[in-house]
């Protein structure tokens, strides 16, 4: 392997891991898998990692960092809060990503066995919460959202967003990403009281029913 300083080492595992989560998921990876995709020793990948674990949470924290920031700058390219919370919608269904979701699944079925992966789950979901109810209580005070409980709605939301996510990661011949993305809004319009079709996908963006 070529000669990188520190930080471009650390880079390159966490790369080879979720290169090897993917294939295998969470579960099925080993420091062998890593070192092998990384064509190095296990030796090094520990000399940076602690442990599988720690190297895990990173990769997995990479991921999940990285779909929340996506979130947040289509959040903050709209104006008004309908505006933000359709592109919310819009960039969860992931219709693009369907390795997203995936990891994501994988990182929940091993947080109870792996504290330092539940940790970061745990603080990215509080992330996903923490957006959407600052967007729900700026759409209160604006007059466009009618809710009671923001946080309890934006806690709400996200297992609405998350659970129909699962079913078609899960059970893809069961549930159509088109159905799931068009419950989900139909769910959010009346969990934040507007009108229906309010939420309808923004133009421009590719139908969750192109990859279904």
């Amino acid at each position: 392997m070529a000669r990188m300083n520190p930080d471009d080492r650390r880079e390159a595992i966490i790369e080879a891991t979720l290169e090897v989560v993917r294939r295998r998921g969470i579960g099925g990876t080993t420091v062998r898998d890593v070192a092998a995709e990384l064509g190095t020793s296990s030796g090094l990948i520990h000399h940076y990692y602690a442990s599988m674990d720690e190297l895990l949470a990173q990769a997995f924290a990479r991921v999940a960092g990285d779909d929340l920031d996506a979130v947040v700058a289509a959040v903050r390219a709209e104006v008004t809060p309908l505006d933000q919370l359709r592109a919310v919608l819009d960039a969860y269904s992931r219709s693009e990503d369907p390795d997203g979701m995936q990891v994501w699944l994988d990182a929940w079925s091993e947080a109870a066995r792996r504290p330092e992966l539940q940790q970061r789950s745990r603080e990215l979901n509080e992330q996903w919460q923490q957006l959407l109810s600052t967007l729900l209580r700026t759409g209160v005070e604006s007059g466009q959202f009618v809710v009671t409980d923001v946080d309890a709605a934006a806690w709400r939301i996200l297992a609405i967003l998350d659970g129909l996510l699962l079913q078609v990661v899960a059970h893809a011949d069961v549930i159509t990403r088109a159905q799931a993305d068009q419950w989900a809004r139909e769910a959010v319009e009346r969990e934040v009281g507007i009108s229906a079709g309010s939420l309808t996908q923004s133009e421009g963006r590719m139908s969750p029913s192109s990859n279904a």
